[in-house]
C-alpha cells in the first residue's frame, strides 16, 4: 500500500509536497504539518461507491415548515420570520460584541415556551453560564447545559436529549477525535461543522453555532463556514456604543435585506423599535454643521445625523478626519466643494462624524456630508426638519440613488421635508438655495 506524505497548513489548508517553515498562501510561520494520505485505500473506496438514485422535481412532496418564533421581533425578522427546524445558523462577530448574550436570550425565550433547549459551551464553566442566564432572565427545567468539546459526544447528546434548539458556543473550541489537529484549526472547524450539519438535518434540530471573527477574518473564522451553513448572521457594533446591528448575510429560508437593531443593557440586548431616534442628536434644533440623511440597511430606512466641524489649521497641512464614513469619500467631496462650488477649505481642518457610532457605506449620504461641511464653513444651520440624500459626482452634479421612494416615504412619515436628486438641482444650486451666495 503506497503511502504518500502530504503537508498542509492548519490555517488556510494549503498543501505542500514537503515541509516548509512559512506557508506561502497565508504567510503564517510554523503552521505546516504532516498528514498521511492513503491513496490506494481512497481509490478502492471510489471504485466501490454505489450509484445514486435520482428524483423528479415535480414528484417531491413539500412539507409545511413550522418556524420556531422566539418572540424577539428584531431577531425573528432577520432570520425570516423564525428559526427553521433542522437548519444550521452561524452567528459571527468580534469578541465581546454580544454573541453569547443574544444566543442566551434566544434559548431563554424558547425554553419559556416549554421547548427543550441545549446550550453547549467549551469556553465557560457551568457556573459562568448559569450566572449569565440569571442576568438575562429566569431559567427553567427546559433549558439544559452541556460542557463538552468533543463533537462526537455532543452529537450523541443530541440523539439522547432531542432538543428543539441547540447552541454551540463556540465552534472554535469543538474538536473531533478522528482528526489530529488542535481545536480551532481550519481542518477541525470544517470537519466539526460538517458533522453538526448532518446531525441537525437527520434529527431535525435547529442548531446555532457561534464563531469568533479574528483580526484578519481568516483563521478559523466564520468566512470559512459560510458555504456550509443555512443562515449566516453577523452582530456588529462599536464596543464604545451600546447599539448593535444584527445583519443577515446569507439565508436559505428568507431574505438577507433585513437588519435588527438592539441596545446592550445590563439585562441583555433590548430591541429598538424606532432606530431613527438613536442616531439623531439630543438637540431640539440643528446647529451649524449638522445635516440629517436617510441611510438604508437592507430595506430598512434609518434617519442619521451627520456632523461636521471646521477649524483653522495651525500647521502647514490641514487635517481631515472622519468617524463612521469612508475617509477617502470625504476627501473626494472636499475636492468637489472647493473646485465646483468655490468653498475654500485649504486652510481649515475638517472633522466629520456620524452620530451614535453608526457607519455609512453607501454614496447616498454624499449630499448630506457636503451640506454639513458647508453649513459648518458658513456657520449657518440647515432648516429644521430637513432631510437630504443623493450621490455627488465629480462634476458637482447630484445624482439619484436607489430606493428613493422608500427614503421619501420614511421622511414624510416623520414629518420631514426632503431635498434629494429628484429636484434636479446641482450641488452648487442646492447650497445657494439653502445658504445663499
Amino acid at each position: 500500500m503506497a503511502i504518500k506524505k502530504v503537508y498542509h497548513c492548519v490555517h488556510c489548508d494549503a498543501q505542500y509536497p514537503k515541509w516548509v517553515g512559512q506557508c506561502a498562501q497565508c504567510g503564517k510561520w510554523g503552521s505546516v504539518e504532516e498528514e498521511a494520505a492513503h491513496e490506494s485505500e481512497k481509490r478502492e473506496e471510489k471504485k466501490n461507491l454505489p450509484t445514486g438514485k435520482t428524483l423528479q422535481i415535480k414528484d417531491i412532496q413539500q412539507k409545511d415548515v413550522v418556524r420556531l418564533q422566539t418572540g424577539i421581533e428584531e431577531f425573528d425578522r432577520v432570520v425570516g420570520g423564525g428559526i427553521v427546524p433542522g437548519s444550521l445558523l452561524l452567528l459571527g462577530g468580534d469578541p465581546g460584541i454580544g454573541k453569547s448574550t443574544l444566543t442566551g436570550q434566544v434559548c431563554t425565550a424558547l425554553s419559556t415556551q416549554k421547548k427543550n433547549v441545549l446550550y453547549v459551551s467549551g469556553e465557560e464553566s457551568a457556573e459562568q453560564v448559569a450566572l449569565r442566564f440569571q442576568r438575562l432572565g429566569k431559567s427553567n427545567s427546559h433549558l439544559h447545559f452541556l460542557g463538552e468539546t468533543a463533537v462526537e459526544s455532543i452529537i450523541g447528546t443530541f440523539q439522547k436529549e432531542k432538543p428543539v434548539l441547540a447552541v454551540i458556543d463556540s465552534i472554535q473550541t469543538v474538536a473531533s477525535v478522528e482528526i489530529e489537529q488542535a481545536a480551532g484549526s481550519l481542518t477541525q472547524v470544517r470537519a466539526c461543522t460538517v458533522k453538526l450539519l448532518q446531525a441537525a438535518k437527520e434529527l431535525g434540530i435547529a442548531l446555532f453555532i457561534v464563531g469568533h471573527v479574528t483580526k484578519d477574518g481568516a483563521v478559523a473564522g466564520p468566512k470559512t463556514l459560510e458555504h456550509l451553513v443555512d443562515c449566516v448572521l453577523y452582530l456588529e457594533g462599536d464596543p464604545q456604543h451600546g447599539y448593535r446591528l444584527l445583519r443577515g448575510v446569507k439565508n436559505r429560508f428568507g431574505s438577507t435585506a433585513e437588519v435588527g437593531v438592539f441596545e446592550m443593557k445590563e439585562t441583555g440586548l433590548a430591541e429598538i423599535k424606532d432606530p431613527s431616534k438613536i442616531f439623531l442628536s439630543a438637540q431640539e434644533t440643528l446647529v451649524p454643521g449638522s445635516a440629517i440623511t436617510i441611510a438604508l440597511e437592507g430595506n430598512r430606512p434609518f434617519l442619521v445625523e451627520i456632523q461636521a466641524l471646521i477649524s483653522k489649521t495651525h500647521f502647514g497641512y490641514p487635517k481631515r478626519a472622519s468617524s463612521g464614513l469612508d475617509n477617502n469619500r470625504v476627501q473626494l467631496l472636499l475636492a468637489v466643494l472647493e473646485r465646483r462650488v468655490g468653498v475654500n477649505l485649504g486652510e481649515y481642518d475638517v472633522f466629520v462624524n456620524v452620530v451614535g457610532g453608526y457607519k455609512i457605506k453607501e454614496p447616498a449620504a454624499d449630499l448630506a456630508i457636503a451640506l454639513a461641511i458647508t453649513s459648518a464653513y458658513k456657520n449657518i444651520p440647515l432648516k429644521q426638519k430637513t432631510v437630504v440624500f443623493g450621490e455627488v459626482g465629480l462634476g458637482g452634479e447630484v445624482r439619484n440613488v436607489l430606493h428613493s421612494e422608500t427614503r421619501n416615504k420614511e421622511a414624510k412619515n416623520l414629518g420631514m421635508n426632503v431635498i434629494d436628486a429628484e429636484t434636479g438641482k446641482t450641488l452648487t444650486e442646492s447650497i445657494h438655495s439653502l445658504f445663499g451666495s
